[in-house]
C-alpha cells in the first residue's frame, strides 16, 4: 500500500494540532518549523503568553480527546471585570451561568499538542528549518537547516501551510495570477506588563475574570496564570498624544500610570522595568483568497486569516479551520482537491466576519463597556435570551458559546443594533429592571417577534 504523505510548514498552535488530525488518518506527517523546539527554550517575554480558549477551540480538542487535559491547564474566566478611572469596579458575565471562557498559556497548550502528535510514529518535527520557496507545480518545498546552512527539497500528496500571519507560502502564492491579498494595521500597538504573585504565591485580584481598564481610546487588560501572576496587555496608539511614541522616558511613563492606572501601580511593582525591556508590537489583520492552490495546497490558521486579538477568536478560528477540513476530508473521502475546496468556500465568509467583529470588539472593551447605554443593551439582551434561548442568542453567545458560523452571528449582530438603536429607552429600562412584568414579557414577545422577521 502506498504512503500517504502530508507536508506542515509551521509547528506553532494550528500546525501542531492537525498534525495530529492527519497522523489520526494514518499520513505520514512531516512538520517544519524554523524557529527551535519551544519546549527547550524559555518563553521570550512580551508576546501573548497566554490566550483565551473557548468553545470552538475546545471542539477540536474534543474530537482528539484533549478537552479534559486542557481543563486541567485553564483558568475559567467568568466575565469582564471592569476597572473604572474613578476607582469603581464591576463585573459583566460573559453568558448564563456556567458559562466561560479559558486563560490558556500559549506556550503550555503548544507544547502539549507538539507532545501529542510525537506520540505517533508517523509523526516528525523538524525544527531549526527554514522555508526558503515552494514549487506550486511539483508540490514540492525547498527547505533549510538554519544550523548547517544545507538545503533539501521534500515533497508530499498535500501542504498545509500553517506558518503564521507572515506565511512563506502564502507569499508564494501572492505572485499566481488572481490571488487576492490586503493587509491593515491598527494605529494601535500592544506592549505586555506583568502582575506577579503575592508573597505567599497567590493571585492579588480576582482570578475568575478578565480585567478590563477601559480608557476611551486605549485600555489595559489582564488575564490570569497558573503560578498566581497576571498577563497584562497594554493596547495604545503608537502615535499622538496619548501615544507610545511619547512614553520614551521613565517620568513620561510613571506619570502616565500615575494618571490612567493608579491601582496597578502597587500590583505591577517591575512594570517601568518591563515597559522599557518588552517590545512593542503591532496589530494586524491580514485577508487573501484564494486559500488553496490545485487540491494540494492550503493555507490554515493565520496564514490565510490573521486577526487582531480582542474577540479572543484568533486560536479558536484557527483551531476550527481543523475541524472543518477533518469534516470535510471524512464526507469527500480525503478526495484533496474537493475538500480543499469546501474547506475555503466554507471558512472564507467565516474568517471575513470574525475579522471585522474582532476589530469592533476593540472599540467595545476600551470603550463601551462603561457606556451606559451599551450596558442596558447589553441587560435587554441577556433578558431577552433567558425568555428565548433558541430565538434571540446575544452576539458575544453565538461567537463564543457556540457554533453558530462567524457571518451569520455578525449579520444577526447588525439586525439587533439597527433595532436597539431605534428602540425607546425607556422600554428598555422596563425590560431590564423589570423582566418579569406583564407589560415587559409584552415588549419582549413582541421585540423577538420584529427582530426574527429581520433573519
Amino acid at each position: 500500500m502506498r504512503v500517504k504523505r502530508a507536508t506542515i510548514i509551521g509547528a506553532g498552535l494550528v500546525g501542531s494540532l492537525w498534525a495530529l488530525f492527519m497522523a489520526k488518518r494514518g499520513y505520514e506527517v512531516n512538520v517544519y518549523e524554523r524557529r527551535a523546539d519551544m519546549r527547550k527554550q524559555e518563553m521570550v517575554a512580551g508576546r501573548s503568553i497566554n490566550l483565551a480558549l473557548s468553545d470552538r477551540g475546545l471542539r477540536a480538542l474534543r474530537t482528539l480527546g484533549l478537552e479534559p487535559r486542557i481543563r486541567e491547564m485553564a483558568i475559567p474566566m467568568h466575565g469582564r471585570l471592569v476597572h473604572m478611572p474613578n476607582g469603581n469596579s464591576g463585573l459583566q458575565p460573559y453568558g448564563e451561568h456556567g458559562q466561560y471562557i479559558n486563560s490558556i498559556s500559549r506556550g503550555g497548550l503548544n507544547a502539549l499538542l507538539m507532545d501529542e502528535a510525537e506520540q505517533h510514529p508517523n509523526v516528525t518535527f523538524h525544527f531549526n528549518t527554514r522555508s526558503i520557496e515552494i514549487d506550486q507545480q511539483k508540490n514540492e518545498v525547498l527547505l533549510e537547516d538554519t544550523l548547517t546552512g544545507k538545503q533539501f527539497l521534500t515533497h508530499s500528496d498535500v501542504i498545509f501551510a500553517t506558518d503564521g500571519a507572515f506565511s512563506m507560502v502564502r507569499n508564494s502564492m501572492v505572485k499566481t495570477d488572481r490571488f487576492d491579498y490586503s493587509q491593515h494595521y491598527l494605529p494601535h500597538g500592544y506592549k505586555e506588563l506583568s502582575i506577579p504573585p503575592d508573597e505567599g504565591g497567590g493571585y492579588r485580584m480576582d482570578h475568575s475574570a478578565l480585567h478590563i481598564w477601559p480608557r476611551k481610546s486605549f485600555m489595559m487588560i489582564a488575564l490570569p496564570n497558573l503560578d498566581g501572576s497576571f498577563t497584562c496587555t497594554l493596547f495604545l496608539a503608537f502615535e499622538g498624544t496619548i501615544a507610545f511614541e511619547n512614553l520614551t522616558t521613565v517620568p513620561q511613563v510613571e506619570a502616565f500610570f500615575q494618571e490612567q492606572f493608579p491601582d496597578l501601580i502597587e500590583l505591577m511593582p517591575n512594570y517601568v522595568e518591563e515597559f522599557f525591556g518588552n517590545p512593542t508590537a503591532s496589530l494586524v489583520t491580514i485577508k487573501c483568497y484564494p486559500w488553496v492552490h490545485k487540491g494540494k495546497i492550503a493555507l490554515m490558521g493565520d496564514a490565510s486569516h490573521a486577526i487582531v486579538p480582542f474577540y479572543g477568536q484568533g486560536m479558536n478560528s484557527g483551531f476550527e479551520d481543523c475541524t472543518v477540513l477533518n469534516e470535510l476530508a471524512d464526507e469527500f473521502h480525503e478526495d484533496w482537491p474537493h475538500v480543499l475546496d469546501a474547506y475555503q468556500r466554507n471558512r472564507k465568509p467565516n474568517t471575513d466576519g470574525i475579522a471585522e467583529l474582532a476589530v469592533r470588539n476593540f472599540i467595545e472593551m476600551r470603550d463601551l463597556v462603561a457606556d451606559p447605554f451599551f450596558q442596558l443593551q447589553k441587560q435587554v439582551e441577556k433578558q431577552l435570551h433567558r425568555r428565548y434561548p433558541a430565538r434571540y442568542v446575544p452576539l458575544y453567545t453565538m461567537v463564543t458559546f457556540s457554533e453558530v458560523p462567524y457571518a451569520e452571528a455578525l449579520r444577526r449582530a447588525n439586525i439587533h443594533d439597527a433595532f436597539f438603536a431605534k428602540a425607546n429607552r425607556d422600554q428598555m429600562q422596563l425590560i431590564a429592571s423589570q423582566p418579569e412584568s406583564p407589560d415587559a414579557e409584552q415588549l419582549m414577545d413582541l421585540w423577538v417577534d420584529t427582530i426574527e422577521k429581520s433573519y
